[in-house]
């Protein structure tokens, strides 16, 4: 990979302030940043939507070579005749003071009844940095427990969640087929696909 041009110096921030605050927060920015011709760019208005970090976790069980996949209501999916139901990995935002692992027990056992004995680090990524300043941090767990066919998550935000166990084969041919349109799943299944016989090894 090249040696990426500018950083974080190269950003003016000529005036922000809050153009919504609900749930989440939108943030109004005018900016420049420097130019690869040389000079800064003209001012530039932008709304950024500040959702927080979080964490996503894939659990996996080497001995039935299954992984837990979770299916939940997701508005943003709402397109057309599309379901907006979708199947996805697990995972939580971040609270304030909250360690990576932390995060993805407790969504876990909150998402899955699920139980995991070791976590390994897949990728940090930042899903749509156009507009949204989130980061996500992906693992794949080592799966000792769950409760599969269960309906979880918590009332009080709304969740309900019916958690599956999928056979790995299965689950390489949703992606195969084009049939895991969830990018942080997608990611992780990828990742899973290429290094999965050394997990066998490792966790069996």
């Amino acid at each position: 990979m090249p040696e990426l041009t500018f950083g974080a110096d190269d950003v003016r921030i000529l005036a922000e302030e809050t153009a919504f605050q609900g749930y989440f927060q939108v943030r109004r920015v005018t900016l420049q940043y420097r130019a690869f011709g040389g000079g800064w760019v003209e001012p530039q208005v932008r709304e950024i939507f500040e959702r927080g970090d979080a964490v996503g976790v894939l659990p996996y069980d080497p001995v039935t070579d299954s992984v837990v996949l979770i299916e939940q209501f997701r508005p943003g999916a709402m397109r057309g005749a599309n379901s907006p139901w979708m199947l996805e990995l697990i995972a939580g935002i971040v609270e304030p003071g909250e360690a990576d692992a932390e995060v993805a027990h407790r969504e876990a056992m909150e998402e899955a009844g699920c139980e995991l004995s070791l976590l390994e680090p897949i990728a940090t990524v930042l899903p749509s940095a156009g507009a949204c300043t989130e980061e996500v941090r992906l693992f794949c767990g080592r799966m000792t427990t769950a409760a599969v066919g269960g309906v979880h998550g918590l009332p009080e935000e709304g969740e309900d969640i019916l958690v599956h166990s999928v056979p790995v084969a299965e689950a390489f041919d949703l992606l195969d087929r084009n049939a895991m349109p969830n990018g942080h799943t997608l990611i992780a299944l990828l990742w899973l696909r290429n290094h999965i016989e050394s997990l066998r090894e490792r966790w069996a």
